[in-house]
């Protein structure tokens, strides 16, 4: 009787791994486009990893961005603005924990380097949400050096 309760356990817990696997694969493939949408410069392929609603919000030092608008004007004045650039952005320690078939939370660092030298780097956490066009950023607290 034990074995037939372990084999049927198993047969429960085996498709829920496998979708946690899955979902982990998955978010980090978000966060690798959004890597190399970055270094290409393209802000709105960049921000296709995050959620486009109001509801979006964004920490970064002392600031709020309410919303997918807010957010992607933000990085627009930070990086696109007259006398700034991009850089060469690297993700890097990332950690993908399942919370739920729909939900997860992200933890890593991100590092730039840019054309004067300058290396601005730090750390990030990220709530993730899947919709049915597939996982997106909820939520992003972003701290710098």
């Amino acid at each position: 009787m034990k074995m037939i309760g372990a084999f049927l356990l198993a047969l429960l817990i085996l498709p829920v791994c496998g979708a946690q696997n899955s979902s982990v694969a998955d978010i980090q493939k978000v966060i690798t486009d959004q890597q190399a949408a970055w270094n290409r410069h393209d802000l709105d392929a960049f921000m296709s990893g995050y959620w486009n609603s109001p509801d979006l919000t964004f920490f970064s030092g002392d600031n709020i961005a309410h919303g997918w608008q807010q957010a992607i004007d933000r990085y627009r004045k930070t990086y696109q603005g007259e006398g700034k650039e991009m850089g060469r952005l690297e993700f890097s320690e990332l950690k993908v924990e399942p919370l739920a078939t729909d939900s997860a939370f992200v933890r890593g660092r991100w590092h730039l380097t840019m054309s004067d030298g300058r290396t601005p780097h730090g750390l990030f956490t990220l709530v993730f949400r899947k919709f049915p066009d597939g996982w997106k950023i909820i939520h992003d607290h972003t701290s710098g050096e």
